[in-house]
């Protein structure tokens, strides 16, 4: 599946990167894509749900590449949802973030959540996405795997009901740049990061 040209290219140079990975991550990130293969050789659906606590940041940006990253390497029957341990809103610092990458997003409503339709590739339906829990009606509740991608969600959320297995391949928090002169630049830089790693992992499979 081609994606988008901006996120075509984002994810060519990405996988050029894959060096830049340190060996400890690469290991996580092999369980991740182990599970997909798995599911993948018994001809099941693949359902990943990445969780962090507010489902504003990082679970998002996660959710959106490992899609793409499913579409890159053409990998089918792949479904990504997110959640939190609560609900918040998709913060729009990472919303620009990712459209800066190549995803082209929109919002959908002016409500407090409000919902955003994503496009990866002119192939693929677009993907609607908002802050929600984990345990949303949205999100599947049987055969998924649980990618936990906050250290605080991790520990906070020690049970994921459904989930025939659960990884911990955690990242910083671009928050703690929130309303300061390096905001930008320190969440393109994870939302960066974490498209490698998505990357890396469907490339296993």
């Amino acid at each position: 599946m081609s994606l988008l040209p901006v996120l075509s290219n984002t994810a060519a140079a990405l996988e050029s990167t894959f060096s830049e990975i340190p060996e400890e991550r690469k290991q996580l990130l092999l369980q991740l894509s182990n599970y997909i293969r798995q599911q993948k050789a018994e001809g099941q659906t693949i359902k990943l749900v990445f969780i962090c606590t507010h489902n504003s940041r990082r679970s998002h940006m996660a959710q959106l590449w490992a899609q793409a990253a499913a579409g890159y390497y053409d990998i089918k029957e792949v479904y990504t949802f997110s959640g939190g341990t609560e609900a918040t809103a998709f913060y729009p610092a990472a919303v620009k973030a990712m459209q800066e990458l190549g995803f082209e997003i929109e919002k959908e409503d002016e409500t407090l959540n409000p919902k955003y339709k994503v496009s990866y590739s002119s192939e693929a339906e677009s993907i609607i996405i908002w802050s929600k829990k984990f345990d949303d009606a949205a999100n599947p509740t049987t055969n998924f795997c649980t990618v936990m991608t906050c250290a605080d969600a991790d520990e906070n959320c020690p049970f994921v009901p459904g989930a025939e297995q659960r990884i911990a391949i955690t990242y910083q928090d671009p928050k703690a740049a929130d309303n300061t002169p390096r905001q930008a630049e320190t969440y393109k830089a994870r939302a960066l990061q974490i498209g490698r790693e998505m990357l890396f992992a469907f490339s296993k499979v």
